[in-house]
């Protein structure tokens, strides 16, 4: 369908005048206008009433006289995967990638982003996109997890140092979420992204031992039930790491706290959280008999009551289920730990099949992987 002109304006940023002619150095604007989703009458059953973006028609005159439209696309948030602002970004240089492979498609004249002063930057000679970071200094607390099981115990710096993640993520989740939307966006995430459930089972072998294709399947159908059980709970948006597991947390000499690698736009379920990081206490254990009854079931113990005495529970334990599903198929996927053993496997596998089919996760279930 042809999109027509709904609004007529001059233009509208002299950033537009800048981007033009830096792109195409001959033109000259005349006219800028905005474009609608689309050009039926109101009552018109097959009216469009939505769009991505606010798109703008730019009309140039070249230096022979020719006349020559362009169409400025941008893209607002919205809660259709829109809600980051490096969705919005993804979706500009997808277009950047892909607009040209398509017969009879319009063509890019340029891609960039628009600073914080309303200035266009161009991003056409852009290759991948980089990442500059300070370095947090100490050592990850897998490390501890690792010590701790090779020595079936655990000091009284490990029980602190367990203490206060519970008592950090109190801190964390205390702030609200403040995207609407955001939680459903979450929970979505949760079972359909790449890097969520339907992902992470993709990146099973077929033969992985203990995990045989029906097995994740029968996993995966129990994950999206519980979707539906959550989409709904918005009031539970807050604050959250997004990724807190023990190789994303580095403590130093002294025992403070640095982290890394916050994912998933920073705001979720406090569930994701507090299950990323508790499933080690028996992830570290099952590779070293002995070690749950010598230490990590007192640490277990010790982080869930911080943490639900901290935060007042706050429902966490009725939306944990699906977020420990999606924590026990990481840890007992091979791509991502190559050396655990088809019985660990097993046990991280019916201990999220456990959580999955109980309408609340209960922590004690925990002795059950060890029975």
């Amino acid at each position: 369908m042809a999109i027509q002109p709904v609004l007529a304006e001059p233009d509208p940023f002299g950033s537009v005048r800048q981007l033009v002619e830096a792109v195409l150095p001959d033109a000259r604007v005349v006219e800028v206008t905005t474009l609608g989703p689309d050009s039926a009458r109101h009552d018109d059953l097959t009216e469009k009433a939505a769009g991505y973006g606010v798109p703008r028609r730019i009309t140039v005159v070249r230096g022979d006289g020719a006349t020559q439209r362009l169409v400025l696309h941008t893209s607002t948030a919205d809660s259709f995967g829109h809600e980051r602002r490096s969705d919005r970004a993804a979706e500009m240089l997808l277009a950047f990638d892909t607009f040209g492979s398509i017969p009879a498609h319009v063509q890019i004249v340029d891609v960039g982003t628009l600073t914080h002063d309303r200035r266009f930057l161009s991003l056409v000679d852009a290759g991948e996109f980089y990442l500059l970071t300070t370095y947090a200094e100490g050592q990850v607390y897998a490390e501890d997890l690792r010590r701790i099981a090779a020595e079936r115990r655990a000091a009284p710096r490990d029980v602190e140092r367990c203490e206060a993640l519970a008592r950090y993520l109190v801190a964390l989740h205390a702030a609200p979420g403040a995207q609407p939307g955001s939680y459903r966006r979450a929970v979505r995430d949760l079972v359909g992204h790449g890097e969520g459930i339907f992902g992470i089972i993709d990146g099973y072998p077929e033969s992985a031992p203990g995990a045989p294709p029906e097995r994740l399947q029968a996993i995966e159908r129990r994950c999206v039930a519980w979707r539906w059980k959550l989409r709904g709970r918005d009031q539970r948006l807050a604050r959250t790491h997004g990724d807190f597991h023990p190789f994303n947390i580095v403590f130093d000499e002294r025992s403070q706290i640095a982290l890394l690698d916050t994912s998933r736009g920073s705001q979720g379920d406090p569930a994701d959280d507090v299950t990323c990081l508790a499933i080690n206490y028996v992830f570290f254990a099952l590779g070293a008999p002995g070690a749950w009854e010598g230490a990590f079931r007192a640490l277990w113990r010790r982080f869930w009551r911080t943490y639900l005495d901290g935060s007042g529970a706050a429902g966490v334990l009725d939306a944990a289920p699906p977020f420990l599903a999606w924590r026990a198929l990481v840890l007992a996927n091979p791509a991502w730990y190559p050396a655990v053993t088809p019985r660990a496997r097993d046990a991280l596998l019916a201990f999220a099949e456990r959580a999955l089919d109980a309408e609340r996760f209960d922590p004690d279930d925990a002795e059950r992987v060890f029975a």
